[in-house]
C-alpha cells in the first residue's frame, strides 16, 4: 500500500506527462505536412528518383551530423528547453523546403530541419524518461504512439489542403506557426530542475549499472554487442518509417496511378497503424516480453508489404504499409529503454547512441531506394521493407524476454 502511494504521481507531474506528449505530437505532425507535398516538389524542381534520394537523405544528414550535440544542448539549457527550441526552428526548416526554388535550397532545408528534429527527438525522450521515472512504470510507448497521432493528424492536414488547392507555403506556414506555438506553451508545464536530479524510483537502478571490476572487460563486450544488435533493430524500424515517408506518395501516385490525396493515405496508414501498435504496445511487451513482441511485429511487417509488393493494387499496398507500421510500432521504443538500462554505461549515454546511429537509416535509404528504383523499379527499391523485418527477426533476441 505504501509503495503505490508514493509511486503515485503528483500533479505536477501529470502536467509534465500533457507537456511532454505535446511535444512528440507536434514533433510527428510538422514533418508529416511537408511529405506529401514531396510529389509537388519533385516536380517543381524536375528531378530524378536518384537525385530526388540525394536531396531527401539531406534530412537524416543534418540529424547525424549534429545528433551527437544534443546531450551537451541537454545539459546546457535541459531538455524542455532544447526541444520546443528545436521544434520551432524544425518548422521554419519544413516551411524552407517546401518553398524551395533550387535542388540546392531544398536540401540544405531539410538539412537544417533534420539537424533540429534530432535535438528535439533526444531532448523529448530524455525528458519523457525523466516524467517516466517520476511514475515508476513504462510510459515511454504511449509518447510514441502520440508522435503517430501526430504524424497523422500532419499528414491528413496535408491531404486536405491538397485536395482544396491550398498551395504549399500558406498551408507549411499555418502548420509552422500552430504546431510551434504548441510547444511553446508545453514548455511552461515542464519538469523544472537540472538533469542530473535524480527521479523517484531510479537511484537503486544507478547500482545495477557499474559493474565489478573483476567482469568490467567481459561486460563492456557484451554491453558493446548487445548496444550494436539495439542499433540494427532501432535502424530497422526507420528504414520502414522512411520507406513510408519518403516513397509511399511517390510509389502509389507514379507507379499505381492513385490520384494525389489518395498517395497521401500510404504513409497515413503507415502511421496509424503504427500509433495503434503503439497504444496496445506496453500490454503487449508486459504480456510477452519485448522480445516476442518485436519479433512478431517484424513477421507482420515482412510478410504483409511482402504481399503487397507481390501482388501491386492500390487497396493493398495501402494495407501493406498500415501492416509495416504496426509490425514496427515498438521497436524504437524498446531498442531505446533497452540502451537507456545497459550496465556500464552513464546514464542516458545509450539513449542519445542509439538515437543518433539509428537515423543512418534514414541516411542510407532514400538514395540507396533511388538508385535502385532508377535502375529498376521503385517496386524493387520497397523491398527494403521485408529486408528490414528479417533484421529484426535475426537481432531481436537481445530484447528483454518476458519478466515472470
Amino acid at each position: 500500500m505504501t509503495v503505490d502511494v508514493l509511486r503515485r504521481p503528483a500533479p505536477a507531474d501529470r502536467r509534465a506527462r500533457v507537456a511532454v506528449a505535446v511535444l512528440f505530437f507536434t514533433n510527428g505532425a510538422l514533418f508529416a505536412n511537408l511529405l506529401p507535398r514531396y510529389p509537388q516538389i519533385k516536380a517543381a524542381l524536375g528531378i530524378d528518383n536518384a537525385a530526388y534520394g540525394l536531396a531527401v537523405a539531406a534530412f537524416p544528414a543534418g540529424a547525424i551530423t549534429a545528433g551527437l550535440g544534443a546531450g551537451f544542448l541537454v545539459r546546457r539549457f535541459g531538455s524542455a528547453r532544447v526541444a520546443v527550441g528545436g521544434t520551432v526552428l524544425t518548422g521554419a526548416g519544413i516551411l524552407a523546403a517546401g518553398l524551395a526554388p533550387s535542388v540546392a535550397v531544398f536540401a540544405g532545408a531539410l538539412f537544417l530541419a533534420g539537424a533540429m528534429d534530432a535535438f528535439t527527438d533526444v531532448a523529448q525522450n530524455a525528458h519523457g524518461l525523466r516524467v517516466q521515472r517520476r511514475y515508476g512504470r513504462s510510459i515511454i510507448n504511449s509518447f510514441h504512439a502520440i508522435w503517430s497521432i501526430g504524424a497523422v493528424t500532419g499528414g491528413s492536414m496535408a491531404a486536405a489542403a491538397i485536395a482544396l488547392g491550398v498551395s504549399r507555403g500558406p498551408h507549411l506556414l499555418f502548420s509552422a506557426v500552430v504546431f510551434a506555438g504548441a510547444a511553446c506553451v508545453a514548455l511552461r508545464f515542464c519538469l523544472p530542475g537540472p538533469e542530473g536530479e535524480s527521479e523517484p524510483a531510479a537511484e537503486a537502478s544507478s547500482e545495477d549499472r557499474a559493474p565489478s571490476p573483476a567482469r568490467a572487460p567481459e561486460r563492456g563486450l557484451r554491453t558493446g554487442w548487445v548496444l550494436a544488435a539495439l542499433v540494427l533493430i532501432a535502424t530497422a524500424g526507420t528504414l520502414v518509417e522512411d520507406a513510408g515517408m519518403s516513397w509511399a506518395t511517390l510509389y502509389l501516385a507514379d507507379s499505381l496511378h492513385a490520384t494525389a490525396a489518395l498517395a497521401a493515405s500510404g504513409y497515413v496508414a503507415l502511421v496509424g497503424a503504427q500509433f495503434v501498435g503503439r497504444i496496445v504496445g506496453d500490454r503487449l511487451v508486459d504480456r510477452f516480453g519485448q522480445r516476442a513482441v518485436a519479433r512478431s511485429g517484424a513477421l507482420i511487417a515482412a510478410v504483409g508489404m511482402g504481399l503487397a509488393l507481390a501482388v501491386p493494387t492500390v487497396p493493398g499496398t495501402v494495407l501493406g504499409f498500415a501492416a509495416a507500421g504496426f509490425g514496427v510500432a515498438t521497436l524504437v521504443p524498446a531498442a531505446m529503454h533497452d540502451a537507456d538500462e545497459l550496465p556500464g554505461l552513464k546514464p542516458g549515454s545509450g539513449l542519445t547512441l542509439v538515437s543518433w546511429l539509428m537515423r543512418l537509416g534514414f541516411l542510407l535509404s532514400p538514395p540507396v531506394v533511388g538508385l535502385v528504383a532508377d535502375a529498376t523499379s521503385l517496386r524493387a527499391g520497397l523491398l527494403v521493407v521485408p529486408l528490414a523485418g528479417l533484421i529484426v527477426l535475426v537481432c531481436g533476441g537481445v530484447l528483454q524476454p518476458r519478466r515472470h
